[in-house]
């Protein structure tokens, strides 16, 4: 049996969390802006902050698993 909740975490979060998708904080023009599809070096770096956080959150502190077999 293999844990598929780090990947399955790992490719949601992302497809979330990417910049410019959803929202872009801090945007290029506003603080926060939604479905702008343009990012900057900031955003980049706020995002994969979330990102990380939020997944070890997850993984670690909640403790998601999701076995199969």
């Amino acid at each position: 049996m293999s844990d598929w909740a780090p990947v399955l975490n790992g490719v949601v979060l992302f497809m979330l969390l990417q910049p410019g998708l959803l929202f872009s904080f801090p945007g290029n023009g506003k603080q926060l802006e939604f479905g702008s599809m343009k990012t900057n070096d900031k955003a980049i770096f706020i995002h994969t902050f979330i990102l990380f956080a939020l997944y070890y959150v997850l993984i670690l502190a909640v403790k998601i698993h999701i076995y199969t077999g």
